[in-house]
């Protein structure tokens, strides 16, 4: 089955908001057995992002914690915080942590401390600038690394005000590779038995999304500008308005944009000096993006979706978050999973295993839900 996929691994996550959080949800529906350590004032600081709540807590936290085991732990309590080093050393295969930096190395939760205690512990850090340099120390979130690696300087359109990504796509990568960077740490550990301290961030995933537009400048020395809906190096291949709603063309190379053509009733644009390949495409952009838009808002969006379909050129309609969860692909691919419950639906991992998706199994936790259970036995240890 693939829900069991990683079910013989226990994972400790000191983590809140986003980043930590979705990472060890994914090792959650995979299998791992993941312990959400809380404190017990208010607990994860999304529990409380909201409104819409939805089950006891913001719909973000349930989106972002499904799977896990909730355990409180007040760290200047130092019964409760021993219980739990005690756990970690006993049966944590991983650690996953994103608190603000100097945090928990006052308390002996940072990665070296416990590795003393048990070398073969995998722990990653997913700090906010990275580890080292002159801003190692400041905290960040999702928008600000969005706005200080450039991300925001080439989203949104020329002339208006910048905007942000709408899905916190820093966080969450950042929560993928710190699974990536597990997984990999995983497996050398199974080659040696040694463990070892993976560090990530905010800041290095954001770089690492900017991965094209930073070599489109150092290839051009051109500073890269905001472009809509567009990609700077393609054209076409944007949002055009119909004749009552929005749809995407992307015609990616010169066979596409020949297809395109006969679709608009333009063959001659095939042969036409300023349009004859991608680069001249480029360099003529406006002129033919307003030549596409002037044909394109004649006729309504699923009309040309089907003449588009019919000739073999890559498009779709622009949709909405309702349009998209109601569409028959979603449901066919079977994204979004109903919660054990049956009171909320949330989405899967973008994984199937032998055709099968991991399910879903266990709702996301109340606070400290699995305090006394999970940690009981440490702390019976500490009594003896």
């Amino acid at each position: 089955m693939s829900d069991g996929l990683l079910s013989d691994l226990t994972v400790v996550e000191l983590g809140h908001s986003v980043a930590a959080p979705f990472g060890g949800q994914t090792l959650a529906i995979l299998g791992a057995r993941v312990i959400k350590v809380e404190n017990p004032e208010n607990g994860d600081d999304a529990r409380t992002w909201g409104p819409p709540f939805w089950e006891g807590a913001s719909s973000c936290f349930q989106s972002l914690n499904r799977e896990k085991l909730s355990v409180t732990v007040d760290f200047k309590n130092d019964h409760e915080l021993a219980g739990l080093k005690d756990f970690i050393v006993s049966d944590a295969d991983l650690v996953i942590q994103n608190q603000r930096p100097g945090l928990l190395k006052r308390f002996g939760l940072d990665g070296d401390s416990l590795r003393k205690s048990k070398p073969s512990l995998i722990y990653c850090n997913i700090g906010a600038f990275g580890a080292a340099g002159p801003l190692s120390e400041k905290p960040g979130y999702d928008p600000l690394m969005q706005a200080f690696s450039g991300i925001m300087s080439i989203t949104g359109e020329e002339g208006r005000e910048p905007v942000r990504v709408g899905p916190s796509i820093i966080d969450m990568a950042a929560g993928m590779w710190c699974c990536i960077g597990l997984l990999s740490a995983l497996h050398r550990r199974n080659q040696t038995g040694e463990g070892c301290e993976i560090d990530t961030s905010l800041y290095e995933t954001a770089l690492a999304w900017m991965t094209v537009p930073s070599a489109i400048y150092l290839s051009s020395d051109k500073v890269p500008a905001r472009t809509g809906s567009e990609a700077p190096m393609l054209v076409p291949y944007k949002v055009y308005r119909a004749a009552d709603d929005y749809l995407v063309i992307a015609a990616g190379n010169d066979n596409l944009f020949g297809r395109l053509c006969d679709v608009l009733g333009v063959p001659e644009w095939k042969t036409d000096v300023r349009f004859s390949s991608n680069p001249v495409r480029v360099k003529n952009r406006k002129t033919l993006n307003d030549s596409i838009q002037g044909l394109i808002e004649t006729d309504t969006r699923d009309s040309w979706i089907k003449k588009l379909d019919d000739g073999g050129v890559p498009n779709t309609p622009l949709q909405t978050v309702d349009q998209v969860l109601q569409h028959p692909q979603t449901a066919a691919l079977g994204m979004l999973q109903n919660s054990p419950n049956g009171k909320m639906s949330l989405m899967g991992v973008p994984l199937s295993f032998d055709g099968e998706r991991p399910g879903f199994l266990r709702d996301p936790p109340e606070l400290g839900q699995h305090t006394t259970t999970i940690l009981k036995e440490a702390t019976d240890d500490l009594n003896d």
